[in-house]
């Protein structure tokens, strides 16, 4: 079902990312590999995906935040896979700190990226997914993003966004054939979380444990070939925030 179509996976170098980039090619999709600053990771994920699945795999270095370096790298991506089937807009960053002491540029890099870079890729692949008369937007929320969490209200605000932003696009581009979803993870053992392993909400977690980067990834292949699930909100957390 979705061989030979292309994904754009942001955020793709590590962690979460990296494993979509490697479920999704194990089904034979194409990877356009999206990342911030880090090369050789990049480079690894594509000559992964190439070697083990057969796929057609690209790295493209660009800052989402960005309105004009996402429009290029689209283009980009356009001309070297032809069109773009899937996007899985999971780049995200953390600043976290009390809101009484978070610093403006904190708060606006968080926004910027978790939550603009989405609307930004979402923006520049919509012409595409339109010309092809189908589309599959999966945006990576979080649990912070349904329950809040002390600490982080940019991060918190900028998943929350997501939601709301993943059922806007949704309600706009059912008719035409494009669906958009989004997946809230809950503690996932990744670099991001490694700062957490101590977190007291660990022990809240129906399920015992934290999850791992295929956890997400799995879910992701779901929503992917989903062809009736759209505006969608798919917890993936171990039960902690139901």
């Amino acid at each position: 079902m979705l061989k030979g179509k292309t994904a754009i996976i942001t955020g793709a170098s590590r962690g979460i990312g990296e494993a979509i980039a490697y479920k999704l090619a194990s089904l034979g999709v194409n990877i356009a590999v999206i990342y911030a600053g880090n090369t050789v990771s990049a480079e690894n994920v594509c000559n992964k995906c190439i070697r083990d699945f057969g796929v057609n795999a690209k790295p493209y270095q660009c800052d989402v935040a960005s309105f004009e370096a996402v429009k290029k790298t689209v283009s980009d991506i356009k001309t070297d896979f032809g069109t773009v089937h899937i996007l899985v807009n999971n780049a995200g960053i953390t600043r976290d700190s009390l809101a009484a002491m978070m610093k403006e540029e904190d708060f606006d890099a968080v926004l910027n990226t978790n939550l603009k870079g989405a609307f930004n890729m979402i923006r520049h692949c919509t012409g595409l997914f339109l010309r092809n008369r189908e589309g599959c937007i999966i945006n990576i929320s979080s649990v912070a993003g349904l329950t809040g969490n002390a600490g982080q209200c940019n991060y918190a605000a900028s998943k929350a966004g997501l939601i709301g932003l993943t059922k806007s696009i949704a309600k706009e581009l059912a008719p035409r054939g494009i669906r958009c979803n989004a997946i809230a993870p809950g503690f996932i053992a990744t670099d991001m979380t490694d700062s957490q392993t101590e977190n007291p909400l660990l022990k809240m977690i129906p399920l015992g444990k934290m999850g791992e980067p295929q956890d997400v990834a799995e879910a992701v292949a779901y929503l992917a070939s989903a062809k009736y699930v759209t505006g969608e909100v798919l917890r993936v957390d171990g039960g902690i925030a139901m």
